[in-house]
């Protein structure tokens, strides 16, 4: 039953999921900044983070989520998680920059092998604790990693030997997140479109892609249907790093990955209805695609009513049945990321939530 309301949850046909990261509360905040310059301990931290993650769930399955996440509470990026602890590291990778002047900058491994030290496994467990409703766990993919090789190389480490030792990594990560009880498993890939940035002929996203099939093909067609690949022109204190980069060189290769589902921006796309035809041209088997329907960017939240019109609009392009929503992005996929309010973030998942409930009505699905 579409749309339909019982014990303070939305019930819907049309699927509809977070996409990862929730601003972190200001106690929080204020913790990992003391904890930083040492002035708290490892335990005060670890309970900020638990408060925190069981909050963050509390409030999303109160406003009816039908999937939740833990919002990344304890993670010092959604692209970092795993190098938290490791010793063969330098501070001069890679750098991200955005269109507002600001940069991100990645690590380099300076030696090898490559490992990771924290596993995904580890927030799943935590957010499992309080979690009544289904838990999606995000990682980070294959090819953002990759980043982390030096273009001189490391002597006696090649990096044929980097990259099997990534896969072997990430693959362990979903397993782990499958084995651990995750209801699916998100591939964040904001890396895609960036690298036509970096390389308009194509050819690093072409690596990317294949890089990210290496890991998805060891997984079973059952399998890699519970695994989706977000896509978006990254989103960092209110700024995307490749938002001016067509989307429609993108869309189909991103097709081209092994995976069920794809989770792709398209609220703050200036032409979404182009972007839903090129999907519409390109849709892959059997795969769901979940459409963003809010900007976390911008700081007016969206009315339901907004929200409907744009799920609606996406109905006329894409099959019904393989049509979700999502958010574009994450509202703070880096910890110290305080642009967007914890109650603006929630107000807008409010609104993804009731405008998919009543899209689903209209479609009668």
């Amino acid at each position: 039953m579409a749309g339909r309301v019982g014990k303070g949850r939305i019930f819907m046909s049309l699927p509809t999921e977070p996409i990862g990261s929730i601003p972190r509360p200001a106690p929080l905040v204020a913790g990992m900044k003391e904890h930083a310059a040492g002035r708290i301990s490892d335990d005060a931290l670890a309970e900020l983070y638990d408060a925190a993650v069981r909050d963050t769930i509390a409030q999303l399955e109160s406003l009816g989520s039908p999937v939740v996440t833990d919002g990344e509470q304890s993670k010092p990026s959604f692209v970092s998680y795993p190098l938290a602890g490791l010793t063969n590291l330098s501070p001069d990778g890679a750098v991200i920059p955005f269109a507002d002047g600001h940069t991100r900058q990645l690590p380099a491994l300076s030696a090898g092998p490559f490992r990771y030290a924290t596993f995904s496994a580890q927030y799943l467990q935590a957010a499992r604790k309080y979690a009544t409703a289904p838990v999606k766990q995000a990682v980070i993919a294959a090819s953002a990693m990759s980043l982390l090789y030096p273009a001189d190389g490391i002597s006696g480490y090649s990096r044929e030997q980097f990259l099997d030792d990534l896969v072997d990594n990430v693959e362990a990560d979903i397993r782990g997140a499958f084995d651990g009880g995750a209801h699916s498993v998100q591939l964040d890939f904001t890396e895609g479109r960036l690298s036509l940035k970096l390389d308009p002929s194509g050819g690093l996203l072409d690596s990317f892609v294949a890089l990210n099939n290496r890991v998805l093909d060891r997984f079973t067609p059952e399998q890699r249907q519970r695994i989706g690949v977000h896509t978006c022109p990254g989103g960092d204190q209110d700024s995307t790093h490749s938002l001016d980069v067509d989307y429609a060189e993108l869309l189909p290769k991103l097709f081209g990955i092994h995976a069920g589902q794809f989770y792709v921006q398209l609220a703050s796309e200036p032409d979404p209805d182009r972007g839903l035809q090129v999907i519409a041209e390109h849709l892959p088997a059997e795969a769901r695609i979940f459409v963003g329907v809010i900007d976390p960017i911008d700081p007016a939240v969206e009315t339901a009513e907004q929200v409907r019109d744009r799920v609606l609009n996406a109905a006329r392009h894409l099959p019904v049945d393989r049509l979700g929503t999502c958010d574009d992005c994450g509202f703070a996929p880096f910890g110290d990321d305080v642009s967007t309010s914890r109650e603006t973030a929630f107000a807008k998942v409010r609104a993804r939530i009731e405008g998919t409930a009543a899209a689903s009505e209209e479609l009668g699905v």
